[in-house]
Parts: C-alpha cells; structure tokens; sequence
C-alpha cells in the first residue's frame, strides 16, 4: 500500500474521552494554521517545494503537561494516543507570542522535517481544531452546541441537530494520451508548476462522474478508462483526495478561465515544475510517468 503524508499512522489511536488524570504527551498547538515547534538552523538542502523557500534541520513538538504558554487557550482537545503517548490539539490566539527557543510553523515548511507519525496526527489535529471552532454554534436555529464525552460531535440542545468534522471528498484526474500528460495550474499555483486536475465531487454524484464532470468543465476533453490510484488525508483545510489516472478520449483543451490558468499535454520526458513530495499529485505524476517512460523505452 503506498504510504503518503498525512496517513494516519498504525501504531495511533484516535479517541475521544481524555485520561482521567493530567498525562504528559505531545501537544499539538496551534496559532490559527501554524504549529508550535522547536525548530534547528535552516537546512542547506534544497526545498521541493516552491511555495516553501527553505526548511530547518529538525523540528519538534512540545511534550510534557501543557505547551509552556502565558496565553490561555482557546480550546483544548484530546486526539487520542501515539503508542503509550497522549496527544492533545490546542488553539491559541493569533497574536501569541512563541516560548523561547520555538515558533509557529506552516505544515508545509515542516513536512519531512518532523517526525512522520506526528506530522501525520499533526494534519488531524488541525482539521479537528478547525471543525471546533467552526462549529459552536447550530448551523440550524444558531444555539450554542456543546461536545458529547462519548464521541467526536457538537450537539444543539436545542433542536438537536449533530455536528461531526467534516471531510469534503475531492478527486485528482491525470489523463494520458500517447506519452503526454494533461497537466494544468490554477491562479493559486507557484510560478511555473503544473499539476494533475481536482475538484470537489457534489451531492448526488459518485466519483466517477465527478471526475468526467470535472474534466470536462475545466479542461474541455472527454475521458474513458477510469482507474483509482490512491487517496490521501489533505488537511487544508478539510478534504480527502481520490486520485485516479485516465486515458483521453476526445476534445481539445480550452481551459476554464475561472478554474484553469493554463493547461497543456506535457511529454513524460519533458515535463514541468511539479508539486511538492508532500500530496498525492506527485506521487500519482511520479508514478503514472515513471511507468510510461518504461513503457516508452525510457529510464525512470
């Protein structure tokens, strides 16, 4: 099975109710999207990601019984436990000054940089932070909602309405024809890097069509052969990527001008800035092109 960032790891175990004491373990805390780590020099080796110019040489969490702030929290939460280790997710204002010797980080800038199994619950905390404060209030009648101690869920005494974390279902298309590649960039993108497409899959709709739907709209071209690739947890800020790879059908390529910036057929030996080793579009370009390149008498 491939093994991605953000994969939740086997030895973590997610649960609801905290001990029943006061435990040390690895705090999560966060100041908005940024977690609170102890971080070494810059490292001189290159970053394989554009939007993340440079990357220290270690990062890691606090662990003990709180993160060693002055300011209080916004909200505290237990995750569950990594091994015999407790971990909790803290919120903290925005204007939180960092303890000595840390600082608030980007996950992105942390990624290979922190360990793997606590970057992975370090992607879950931060969705479950987001679903807290999201939701403190009904979506229904606009009552204050309070947490159950039995499960991960904020209820309305009022009307009763359930609120859960949210995962939003989004699928990665990256279409082959001959020995191209489809790739294309939103407005968003860094200069020059190109990926497979995505959208968000809509009620009433299975995996599949949304995919069909997606492509078409963005990109103008038809596709058939479907096949499913891999998923992965992406927490910014709450989704689940299903990657497939598919083959072109017909259509010539007119990209959405809302949606696309730029989209092209790209050859497997030639092609351009890619996204970084940190989500699932690079493992499936990687991948895809790897396996045609062979196919196409070349290395990988």
């Amino acid at each position: 099975m491939l093994t991605l960032p953000f994969h939740s790891p086997e030895t973590f175990a997610y649960l609801v109710t905290p001990p029943p004491a006061a435990e040390p373990g690895h705090w999560f805390a966060f100041s908005g999207d940024r977690l609170l780590v102890e971080i070494g020099p810059p490292s001189s080796a290159s970053s394989d990601d554009l939007r993340v110019p440079s990357r220290p040489q270690w990062a890691r969490l606090p662990f003990g019984n709180a993160p060693g702030l002055e300011a209080k929290a916004l909200r505290t939460l237990y995750l569950g436990r990594l091994g015999q280790a407790h971990c909790f997710a803290a919120e903290f204002p925005a204007d939180t000054p960092a303890p000595p010797g840390s600082s608030w980080e980007n996950l992105r800038t942390l990624f290979s940089v922190l360990d793997d199994a606590l970057f992975a619950i370090a992607g879950r905390a931060l969705q479950i932070v987001d679903w807290d404060r999201t939701h403190q209030f009904c979506g229904r009648c606009g009552t204050p909602t309070e947490p159950k101690a039995e499960e991960r869920v904020r209820s309305c005494p009022s009307c009763r309405l359930s609120a859960y974390p949210r995962v939003a279902p989004a699928i990665m298309a990256l279409i082959r024809r001959g020995r191209e590649v489809l790739l294309g960039r939103g407005p968003h993108f860094p200069r020059g890097m190109y990926s497979a497409l995505a959208g968000f899959a809509g009620p009433g709709e299975s995996l599949e069509q949304c995919l069909a739907r997606e492509v078409a709209e963005e990109v103008n071209v038809s596709v058939g052969n479907i096949r499913y690739f891999a998923s992965q947890p992406w927490p910014f800020p709450h989704s689940l990527m299903i990657a497939f790879t598919c083959d072109w059908t017909g259509g010539e390529i007119r990209a959405d001008p809302v949606e696309i910036e730029d989209a092209a057929w790209f050859d497997v030996f030639q092609l351009p800035k890619l996204p970084s080793k940190i989500s699932i579009a690079r493992a499936l370009i990687d991948a895809v092109t790897g396996e045609m390149r062979q196919a196409h008498g070349g290395g990988s």
